[in-house]
């Protein structure tokens, strides 16, 4: 199963899928952050992941708070999109070699998971405005901002010194 069903009979219907499959996919996060956070050398890196686990967590309960809002039971859908992400995170995780490249394919890694929650909270919230339920898009914005920052901190931290220390090995 994708990202989307077989049978989108209504608009609704999208949108509780969409709202399923990022339940899953911050869920998957949740388990992977604290990974990264170990595998992260640079300590601002480590820090980083360890406090977007906590937004995550935080993410999670917004998630909640929108399934009960639309009037559904929190539900997970299978997340095919975070899955390959993850997996592709836990390649760098398992990787040898260079300490300082190793931090840059972890943000590599973690912008990749960004950006895709990055267009996930976006279309939802708009789905979100269009159904009526302006709490539940204010919410999906709260966490689209969220997710907008922390793609921003590790640019910075790729930027200020990561990125060059990989490029000296």
């Amino acid at each position: 199963m994708g990202i989307f069903s077989q049978n989108l009979d209504s608009f609704e219907t999208l949108f509780v899928e969409q709202l399923q499959d990022l339940y899953d996919a911050e869920q998957r996060l949740c388990e992977a952050l604290p990974k990264m956070a170990e595998a992260a050398h640079a300590p601002d890196l480590a820090e980083s992941f360890r406090h977007h686990l906590q937004e995550t967590e935080r993410q999670v309960q917004r998630l909640e708070r929108i399934f009960e809002i639309v009037g559904q039971k929190p539900k997970r859908k299978t997340c095919e999109g975070m899955k390959g992400l993850i997996a592709e995170g836990e390649e760098v995780i398992s990787a040898t070699g260079s300490e300082e490249v190793k931090d840059a394919a972890l943000i590599a890694a973690a912008q990749r998971v960004e950006h895709y929650e990055i267009g996930g909270y976006g279309t939802l919230r708009t789905f979100a405005r269009r159904l009526g339920y302006e709490e539940a898009a204010e919410l999906l914005q709260d966490t689209l901002d969220e997710e907008s920052a922390a793609d921003k901190k590790l640019t910075d931290i790729a930027e200020s010194h990561v990125n060059l220390e990989a490029q000296a090995v």
